[in-house]
């Protein structure tokens, strides 16, 4: 498989999308350009179930992020993961010369352009979701599904069974193949782990175009390098992916802090917990009115004259976000809550709740989506920054993050939560700070195109700039979740001592 060498720390050739993977996309242009005439007609005369697309292609030139627009010459919409083979073994046997660069593409919310191939082929994963779904039940459940399969997909069906997976994203639309090739992270990981600490077995497609089965014992550091590999070692065709039983409801609670210190320690009190929450996440709100009052459409206040008085006009917030599952012949649920609630020192007067089934909870994000692409404002630039913070270094961070940095506007979104280390596994690629917890802090902005003020894209570039460029000045030990570097040094830094085996197992799966 064409990959430019290691030592430029540019991202592999092949290179799975995923849910928010940042790599920059490099190819040497005048090599490439060399090659086109031959391209198109070499791949032409490969037997594959599926088809090959030579026109009409735009769409492999767009993603999520709306930055970045990079045209293939060709699309292979793939029947069977013989024709995935079968193409990146034909471009590994073209060898270094042909510089043709090759990525999978699943749902299309990569940011930077990394699921895109300028000049090269995109594998449209999504083709392969024809592939039957099967759920296994029994003491230790699972579902085979294909990596391009979408997690609201599985969800529907592991449901027909009373099962659902442990570990999810916030946003349920994105393949199988792409959070695995990330983390993916959401309000269970601090209980389940991220969703690569809970898959069995894998399909994988190396960069030589070999089908290898691989799971902890069998082709085990294939197995490891894979997840949370960013794309860098092969494309993930199917997976094994562990169950829980499904509850049928859950409550759904919101709570303000005006004080981080102590927001901060009700999370870490809940993760660490026995008798806790299912889910636990928090966002920071900036420079948000009537806050309380949008929530009304959706939760109800526990005291509805104490939360018509509050005020929060100029103050930055923090929202801790909980829910607790529950079957519908629970009659102890309300009381289970309480007792959990009462550990907690939000502020009293903004205790909201809401009661709804386990699947809308899950697919939530959903609903924002359809809500912003009816006004148009889904299809706009989105710089996104996800930083992994260590617990020793979060007070710091807020300080000069919330405080100075973020004080006026945050144009989208901001998490933060925290996360145990010890639900990770670390053999696996994804790179994380080394404290027992650490939070994850994501800013998911979207910018107004065209705009040259602070809602706009390079103003929201530069600010994540700043954030960056203050982790690294104070020596916070901050790793970029989704990561994003354009130097060698940068991901040296990265990866740390973890780099010389990263380097290996790259040389031995995609070593173009």
């Amino acid at each position: 498989m064409r990959y430019p060498p290691i030592s430029f720390l540019r991202p592999s050739s092949i290179r799975f999308i995923a849910s928010f993977v940042i790599l920059f996309l490099g190819c040497l242009t005048a090599n490439i350009s060399l090659c086109l005439p031959i391209i198109p007609s070499s791949l032409e005369t490969l037997s594959v179930d599926g088809h090959f697309s030579f026109h009409g292609i735009e769409h492999a030139a767009r993603d999520f992020g709306n930055r970045y627009q990079f045209l293939p010459q060709a699309v292979l919409h793939p029947k069977s993961v013989s024709d995935i083979a079968t193409t990146i073994k034909h471009v590994w046997q073209m060898g270094p010369g042909s510089e043709l660069t090759v990525a999978a593409r699943g749902h299309g919310h990569s940011l930077q352009g990394q699921a895109q191939a300028h000049q090269g082929v995109v594998i449209n994963m999504e083709s392969l979701q024809g592939t039957e779904m099967q759920v296994y039940t029994g003491n230790f459940p699972y579902v085979d599904v294909s990596g391009g399969e979408l997690w609201i997909n599985i969800l529907h069906e592991s449901l027909k069974y009373g099962l659902a997976p442990k570990s999810w994203t916030d946003y349920l639309h994105l393949t199988v193949g792409g959070t695995l090739s990330n983390a993916g992270i959401s309000g269970q990981a601090f209980r389940h782990g991220p969703q690569i600490s809970n898959v069995h077995w894998l399909e994988v497609v190396t960069g030589k175009g070999e089908v290898i089965n691989c799971s902890k014992n069998q082709n085990g550091d294939l197995f490891h390098s894979v997840l949370g590999g960013l794309g860098q070692f092969g494309i993930i065709t199917r997976a094994r992916i562990s169950l829980e039983p499904a509850p049928k409801m859950v409550k759904w609670i919101r709570v303000l802090y005006s004080d981080f210190s102590t927001f901060a320690r009700d999370q870490e009190y809940l993760i660490s917990a026995e008798n806790t929450f299912d889910y636990i996440e928090g966002f920071v709100i900036i420079n948000r009115t009537g806050l309380l009052n949008n929530w009304r459409s959706s939760f109800n206040p526990q005291d509805p004259v104490q939360a018509s008085q509050f005020e929060s006009d100029g103050k930055i917030l923090f929202c801790l976000e909980l829910t607790k599952n529950f079957k519908v012949d629970n009659t102890n649920i309300n009381q289970e809550v309480e007792s959990l609630l009462s550990q907690l020192s939000y502020i009293p007067s903004t205790l909201f709740l809401s009661e709804v089934p386990y699947i809308d909870f899950l697919d939530r994000v959903h609903v924002s989506e359809v809500k912003l692409r009816s006004k148009g404002l889904w299809e706009v630039p989105h710089p996104w920054l996800n930083l992994l913070v260590p617990k020793s270094k979060i007070h710091n961070f807020a300080e000069e993050v919330f405080g100075k940095i973020l004080k006026d506007t945050s144009n989208g979104p901001i998490l933060i939560y925290p996360v145990n280390k010890s639900k990770w596994d670390n053999r696996t690629s994804a790179v994380i700070p080394e404290e027992d917890i650490f939070y994850l802090v994501a800013f998911l902005s979207s910018a107004v195109p065209s705009s040259t003020g602070t809602d706009g894209l390079e103003y929201i570039l530069s600010r994540n700039k700043r954030i960056l460029d203050f982790c690294k000045t104070a020596r916070l030990g901050v790793k970029q979740y989704l990561p994003h570097y354009t130097t060698q040094e940068e991901w040296r830094t990265h990866f740390g001592p973890r780099w010389e085996a990263f380097a290996q197992r790259k040389s031995a799966y995609d070593p173009l």
